[in-house]
């Protein structure tokens, strides 16, 4: 370990100790951690926010944990033990009205960093919990965190050209957002991290909501975000396949035909406007697998066979190795 990297570590291990008990419980103490913003975070109106951590889980050895809560947003960084310099941001799901930490998370750091890749969870605000503008709250932490990345990339030893996102459900909306709206300015700069670019290298995207306009938008997801009386024209500004453009980064969408949550057609509409607009895109379809899988489908299911694929399809862009 440089002195850089001791230094980091210190640091980190001085802002975990900083948190009240409370809002580390689906951190452990070795887990390196950035905090998103300098102060108080955009919207801030004072509500107060208690940090929730539910255990889905009966076996204590593999825990499946809902965050709710966030008052302070941070980065959770896993690291490989060695570095190809690419890097991912990793935005769990669950309908904006918690996050699945483990399934979602730090399943997926695990088997990113196998393949050499830096990954950043990701625990964004909720839009529903007392935040002014609820509708930008997660896309603000998403753009900062990308940000925060590329500012720090010699400390976390990333190259700023192979930078990703990946996400899954809402945070697949997430991702999807950061991806066509990362130029969008969603919050004022607060410090010279904010001059770097927000837009991802490459997305992934798990079963993601995309449309919140269109008959088959996931309606939970939805109303958590905008909340149940948003204007036709909000939910049309919010569908990412309405954003595409030339700018949006190579996409790689997956979804799994059974999927009774959310349809497929979420991702359809997107790989549509992807090739209108001649941007590169990739869609899988899987016979099986329904929705919520992450990484832990036996392999006797199709959609077991995203990550290999998403490995190929991040070196044939250029963010891993061949």
């Amino acid at each position: 370990m440089t002195a850089l990297d001791r230094r980091q570590a210190l640091i980190a291990a001085a802002g975990l100790a900083a948190m009240p008990a409370i809002a580390r419980g689906q951190t452990s103490a070795q887990d390196e951690i950035v905090e998103l913003w300098p102060g108080p975070p955009p919207g801030d109106t004072g509500a107060r926010i208690v940090r929730k951590v539910d255990d889905q889980s009966k076996d204590p050895a593999h825990p499946d944990r809902f965050v709710t809560g966030i008052a302070r947003p941070v980065l959770v960084v896993r690291r490989p033990a060695r570095p190809n310099g690419a890097a991912m941001l990793v935005l769990p799901g669950g309908g904006y009205g918690f996050l699945s930490y483990d399934n979602e998370g730090v399943s997926q750091a695990d088997w990113l960093n196998a393949r050499g890749i830096t990954a950043f969870i990701l625990l964004y605000r909720l839009p529903g919990e007392g935040w002014a503008q609820r509708e930008d709250v997660p896309l603000q932490d998403a753009q900062r965190a990308m940000r925060l990345i590329r500012a720090r990339a010699v400390a976390f030893a990333v190259d700023i050209k192979r930078v990703g996102v990946l996400g899954f459900s809402a945070g697949g909306h997430l991702a999807g957002s950061l991806a066509t709206r990362h130029a969008e300015q969603v919050y004022a700069p607060v410090d010279e991290a904010d001059r770097q670019d927000a837009r991802p290298d490459v997305a992934g995207l798990l079963y993601p909501v995309v449309s919140l306009e269109a008959p088959f938008a996931h309606g939970g997801s939805r109303d958590n975000l905008l909340g149940p009386d948003a204007s036709p024209a909000m939910r049309i500004a919010r569908s990412v396949e309405r954003r595409v453009d030339g700018q949006t980064p190579p996409l790689f969408l997956v979804h799994a035909s059974d999927d009774g949550l959310v349809p497929p057609a979420n991702n359809i509409a997107l790989f549509q406007a992807m090739e209108a607009a001649k941007r590169p895109v990739a869609l899988h379809i899987f016979q099986d697998g329904g929705h919520g899988f992450g990484v832990r489908l036996p392999k006797t299911m199709q959609a077991a066979a995203w990550p290999d694929l998403f490995a190929t399809f991040l070196a044939s862009h250029g963010v891993i190795p061949a």
